[in-house]
C-alpha cells in the first residue's frame, strides 16, 4: 500500500509541474495580457509578431546603434545619452529622441534634448532641438531637404569625406564639393525657428543650397530685423524701426 501511495503522489507532483510548465510557456502560442504598477528596466524592445524592432527605450549603458535594414550599426557617439528609438517596418531608422544632462566637478553642464523625423533610409527631416550649457542655452526647430536615399545613401558623406581629403588643391577641393551640391547629394537645412546663446529671436529661410535668404529676428534688447541676402549671405535689403 505504501509503494501505491508513493507512487500516486509522485504522479500528482508530476502532473502538477507539467501543468505549471504548460501554463508559463503556453504565452508563445497567444497574446498575453499582464498589468503592472510599475515597472524597472534597462531596456525595453517592441517588436512586431515576426520579431522586427519597431521602437526601443532604452538607458544610457543600453542604447543602441543606427538600424539599417534591419541590421545595427555601431554609433559610439550616442553613449551619452538615453533616450528612445523609431523603427519602420524593414528594420531601418526613421528617428528617435535622445537626451541627457550632466554637471561636472568644475561646474561645466553638458545638457541637450533632440525629437527628430528621418526621411526613409535617410537622414532627419525634421527635428526639435534644445542644447544648453552653464553660459548659454539654445532651442529651435530645424526642417530640413533630405536626398532620396538611391541617390545619395546614409552614411555617404564618409565616402565624399574621404575622397575630398584626397584632393590636394583647395580649388580642385571646392569644386568637388560645389558639385556635389549642385547634385543635390547633401542634406541642406531650409528652415530654422528658434533662439540662440545670445537670446536672439530669429526665423530663417534657406534656399534649396542651404543658403540662408531671408532672416527675421528680434535680438534680446528688443530690436526687430527683416534681412533679405544675396547668394553670399551679404544683406541687400533691411526693414527695421531705424530704416
Amino acid at each position: 500500500m505504501s509503494q501505491i501511495r508513493t507512487f500516486l503522489t509522485g504522479c500528482t507532483t508530476m502532473a502538477a509541474a507539467i501543468f505549471a510548465v504548460a501554463t508559463l510557456t503556453g504565452a508563445k502560442d497567444g497574446p498575453t495580457h499582464a498589468q503592472f504598477d510599475e515597472i524597472t528596466v534597462g531596456r525595453i524592445n517592441i517588436v512586431e509578431p515576426n520579431g522586427t524592432k519597431r521602437l526601443i527605450i532604452s538607458n544610457r549603458a543600453q542604447f543602441p546603434g543606427a538600424f539599417e535594414q534591419g541590421k545595427e550599426i555601431e554609433r559610439p557617439d550616442r553613449r551619452s545619452f538615453a533616450g528612445m528609438l523609431f523603427l519602420d517596418e524593414e528594420g531601418n531608422e526613421n528617428g528617435g529622441f535622445i537626451q541627457k544632462g550632466s554637471r561636472d566637478a568644475n561646474g561645466k553642464i553638458n545638457a541637450g534634448l533632440s525629437l527628430t523625423f528621418d526621411r526613409y533610409r535617410q537622414d532627419q527631416a525634421l527635428q526639435l532641438k534644445h542644447t544648453n550649457s552653464e553660459k548659454s542655452s539654445a532651442a529651435g526647430v530645424f526642417i530640413n531637404d533630405v536626398p532620396f536615399h538611391e541617390d545619395a545613401p546614409l552614411g555617404s558623406f564618409d565616402i565624399y569625406w574621404k575622397k575630398a581629403n584626397a584632393i590636394a588643391d583647395e580649388k580642385e577641393r571646392d569644386a568637388y564639393w560645389n558639385s556635389l551640391i549642385e547634385q543635390g547629394k547633401f542634406s541642406q537645412n531650409r528652415v530654422y525657428l528658434g533662439t540662440n546663446g545670445k537670446r536672439d529671436s530669429s526665423l530663417l529661410l534657406n534656399d534649396a543650397k542651404g543658403r540662408p535668404r531671408l532672416r527675421l529676428a528680434v535680438s534680446a534688447a528688443g530690436q526687430p530685423v527683416i534681412e533679405m541676402l544675396d547668394e553670399a549671405g551679404k544683406a541687400v535689403k533691411t526693414i527695421s524701426l531705424d530704416k
